[in-house]
């Protein structure tokens, strides 16, 4: 069950890693407004992935 949601929130945090930056921070004039998003939503991604797959076993 947590795993199916996991894959749900990472593919929403992609698709708002792409949308955000190009609608919500479009009126930021600093490079660093949409950099920081991106750090964020990385961080986030990566975190998910290992909560995620950290019930992957190698039998």
């Amino acid at each position: 069950m947590f795993r199916r949601v996991g894959f749900g929130l990472l593919g929403v945090l992609v698709l708002a890693a792409v949308v955000v930056p190009y609608t919500l921070l479009r009126d930021v004039q600093a490079w660093y407004g949409s950099m920081l998003f991106w750090a964020g939503i990385g961080l986030a991604v990566i975190v998910l992935n290992l909560l995620v797959t950290a019930a992957f076993k190698e039998k």
